[in-house]
C-alpha cells in the first residue's frame, strides 16, 4: 500500500508539473513554433503596459513574427526587431464613426489613402477598418454606405497590394451598437465590394459571443476572412482551460482551410507574467 501510494504521488506529482510548464508558457519544445503552419502575431493593445522594445524581444523569443493594431510611427521599431506589422491602424481609426455614416467618407477616406500609402512602402499587408455604430440606421443602408465609402480606398488598396479587412466585432459585451457585429453582415459586404483586396478579420472571441458555431462558421466563409483574432470566453483572457473555447480544434480547423495569413493574440492577460501568458497562448494554436 506504501508502495501503491508514492507512485500514485509521483504520477499527480508529474501532471502537476506538466500542468504548471503549460499554465507559465515554459516552451518544452523548442522546435513546436517552428514547424507551426500559423503566422503568429500579437496585438499590441493588449500589452500597453509593456515598453514596446520589450514586447518585441519577447515576441522574437516566443517565434512570433508580427506585432500589429500599431501605426507608422511604431513600424521601424518593429523592424529593428526583425518583425512584421501584420495589421496597420493609425489613431484616426474609430469603431463607432465608420463607413456605414457618409458624413465620414471623405475624412476617412484622406487618411486612409495615407496609411495604405504608408504600408505599401513598408512591407505592411494588412490595414484594418469598422463599419461604425448603427446609431438607428437600417443595416443594409448601413451596409450600402459602407461600400460606397470603401469603393475608393480598395481600388487603391489593389493598385498598391494592400488588403483592408473590416473587423467583426460583438455588439453585446464590447462595442455596443457597432453594425458589422455578425458573419453573415459581413460576408454580404464582401461580397457587395467583391474585390480581393478586401476581406473580413474573424475575432473568434467577439464571434463566439454574438453567433456561436465558430468552426462551421469558419468553414463556409474562409473565403472571405483575410485574418484572425483570438480571446478567452467569457471576459476576453488566456485562451486555456479557464475558458469555454477549444482553440487547438479551432485553429486546425482554420489550417484545413488552406489558410495562410497571420493569426494574432488578441486576449487581455489576467495572470501577472504576461509574456508567460502570451507564451501559453502561441503554444496552443501551434497545432
Amino acid at each position: 500500500m506504501k508502495r501503491r501510494n508514492v507512485l500514485k504521488n509521483m504520477s499527480l506529482a508529474a501532471g502537476a508539473i506538466a500542468l504548471n510548464k503549460k499554465v507559465m508558457g515554459e516552451n518544452t519544445n523548442p522546435t513546436l513554433f517552428a514547424d507551426s503552419k500559423i503566422k503568429h502575431s500579437v496585438c499590441r493593445w493588449c500589452y500597453n503596459s509593456i515598453e514596446l522594445e520589450v514586447l518585441c524581444e519577447a515576441a522574437q523569443e516566443i517565434g512570433i513574427r508580427s506585432i500589429e493594431i500599431v501605426g507608422p510611427k511604431d513600424w521601424p521599431t518593429l523592424k529593428k526587431y526583425n518583425l512584421e506589422c501584420a495589421l496597420g491602424t493609425d489613431s484616426f481609426a474609430s469603431i463607432p464613426e465608420g463607413f456605414n455614416d457618409p458624413k465620414n467618407h471623405h475624412d476617412l477616406q484622406m487618411n486612409y489613402k495615407g496609411l495604405i500609402t504608408s504600408a505599401a512602402d513598408n512591407g505592411v499587408p494588412n490595414v484594418i477598418v469598422f463599419s461604425g455604430n448603427r446609431n438607428g440606421m437600417d443595416d443594409m443602408v448601413g451596409l450600402e454606405n459602407c461600400a460606397v465609402g470603401l469603393e475608393p480606398l480598395v481600388k487603391y488598396a489593389e493598385e498598391t497590394g494592400v488588403m483592408i479587412v473590416m473587423e467583426l466585432l460583438n455588439s453585446k459585451v464590447n462595442h455596443k451598437d457597432y453594425m458589422c457585429d455578425h458573419t453573415p453582415w459581413g460576408v454580404k459586404l464582401v461580397e457587395k465590394i467583391g474585390s480581393p483586396n478586401f476581406k473580413l478579420l474573424y475575432d473568434i472571441y467577439h464571434m463566439q459571443i454574438m453567433e456561436g458555431d465558430v468552426i462551421a462558421t469558419i468553414r463556409d466563409a474562409n473565403q472571405h476572412i483575410a485574418h484572425y483574432h483570438t480571446g478567452g470566453v467569457p471576459g476576453r483572457h488566456e485562451i486555456d482551460e479557464s475558458q469555454e473555447l477549444y482553440y487547438p480544434a479551432i485553429i486546425k480547423a482554420i489550417q484545413e482551410t488552406g489558410f495562410d495569413g497571420y493569426l494574432a493574440q488578441e486576449f487581455v492577460p489576467a495572470r501577472e507574467d504576461k509574456i508567460a501568458s502570451l507564451r501559453q497562448g502561441v503554444e496552443i494554436c501551434s497545432v
